[in-house]
């Protein structure tokens, strides 16, 4: 690629910040109000957390030599094992964070054709979802990928703008009087809401996938990243407190479509409409996309010989079919494992499992960063400046897993040790099990 052809750093900023918005914003109001407009601080330390986050994975983008993403990243100080284990628990957050993105799309459904539904036909619902935008993945991996490129306005668009004109309805002593509505002691309400908010910044570590792209990738990916972070972090914060002060917190705790209702509000019922067709439209195309990106991702770690070899299989196009079909029956299985009395509830449970299970790899490559600098023959005064960024994100990263709650954190626990137990099967494949013996 010839340098004219390279982006530049603000058109990266701007490129990461869009593949970071997108669905899981849009049912963070109605989660956050049953915590209070306390919230914010969870907000403020998430965006510090999630910016030293992309800032490491920026630097191991540069710095690794190893293919597989947070794989590769991850086996400079663990070995197989820990690439393996980076990839379970990667490939589950995406499996399981998938759902929440159909739950979400079936929620502003409701508000858009006024229907409410019970808990079982919600749960119906979202396993319909899922299995139409597996199956429109069949075709391969271009279509899904131009519709998500165009969709994901449909989130951005009122999300951002409510930043601008939201302000018009605001009031201050709403918000005030959202503060800490359940009066929680006040650690207990920031973590309360911790998972939620890094819910959002969820796929940051794809934000420097783009590297090889840029003109002077050493020093413009850092800057980029961080700075597309810190947009999100800003179209997060306002937009969401925003509605705190446009309506009432037990509505707005309530709501299956909380952005729906607030320009509802605003501006009347088409508005409402407007913005729940646009969000449903956004989530279905988000979706088309992770979908694809999940059966990717459990090719990949079968490529590596860590996943069965059914996930390796593909068509004459190209698409991994097989993977799909597995991984959807799972997530169908899943979703019925999840049923709750609301929608709200069984939107909280899935995201807290997706943090927790998220957030593991994330920890392995905040690790990993200090021998792959070694390797990589950093400067010292960059290698302290990177790795006192490293030691910031990893203890974010376990206080998101505090604040995933006790649930949460007991079957994320199971599932990743379990991973551990999957991983004695094929270690034979792996680790040089003769030559330790040997010595």
């Amino acid at each position: 690629m010839t340098q004219k052809s390279k982006m530049g750093v603000v058109q990266l900023t701007v490129l990461t910040f869009i593949n970071m918005a997108g669905s899981g914003i849009i049912m963070l109001p109605s989660k956050l109000a049953q915590v209070g407009s306390i919230s914010i601080i969870s907000w403020l330390v998430t965006a510090i957390g999630s910016m030293s986050l992309a800032y490491v994975f920026a630097k191991c983008g540069r710095f690794s030599k190893r293919p597989g993403g947070m794989n590769g990243y991850a086996s400079y100080a663990f070995g197989d094992s820990g690439a393996f284990m980076a990839g379970w628990t990667y490939g589950l957050s995406l499996l399981i964070a998938n759902i929440a993105i159909a739950i979400t799309s079936v929620g502003y459904a409701q508000a858009f054709f006024e229907v409410s539904l019970t808990p079982i036909q919600t749960c119906i619902a979202t396993i319909g979802v899922l299995w139409l935008c597996t199956a429109a993945n069949f075709g391969g991996a271009k279509v899904t990928g131009q519709i998500g490129t165009f969709t994901v306005w449909g989130v951005i668009l009122p999300v951002c703008s409510l930043g601008i004109i939201g302000w018009f309805w605001f009031s201050p002593e709403m918000y005030v009087n959202s503060w800490n509505p359940h009066s929680l002691p006040f650690g207990e309400a920031v973590s309360a809401s911790i998972a939620m908010t890094l819910w959002a910044f969820l796929g940051l570590e794809s934000a420097c996938a783009n590297s090889d792209s840029v003109e002077n990738p050493e020093k413009n990916v850092p800057i980029a990243v961080l700075g597309g972070t810190l947009i999100a972090a800003v179209v997060y914060i306002v937009s969401t407190n925003i509605c705190a002060g446009i309506v009432e917190n037990g509505a707005l705790a309530a709501s299956t479509a909380p952005f729906s209702l607030v320009w509802q509000v605003m501006l009347g019922s088409w508005a409402g409409k407007a913005v729940a067709g646009l969000a449903v439209i956004a989530c279905t195309g988000s979706l088309l996309g992770w979908q694809f990106t999940i059966a990717s991702v459990f090719k990949s770690s079968a490529d590596e010989g860590f996943f069965p070899e059914v996930f390796s299989e593909i068509d004459q196009r190209g698409t991994p079919v097989k993977g799909m079909i597995i991984i959807t029956v799972i997530q169908t299985v899943l979703s019925l494992m999840t049923i709750s009395p609301t929608l709200n509830e069984q939107f909280e449970s899935l995201v807290n499992l997706a943090v927790v299970t998220n957030v593991v790899p994330y920890i392995l490559c905040m690790a990993a960063i200090f021998i792959m600098q070694k390797f990589a023959h950093v400067d010292k005064k960059e290698m302290s400046k990177t790795n006192f960024i490293a030691v910031v994100a990893a203890v974010y990263s376990f206080y998101a897993l505090y604040g995933s709650g006790y649930e949460a954190m007991m079957w994320g626990s199971i599932v990743t040790f379990f991973g551990w137990t999957m991983y004695g099967f094929i270690a034979y494949k792996h680790e040089d099990v003769e030559a330790e013996e040997v010595r």
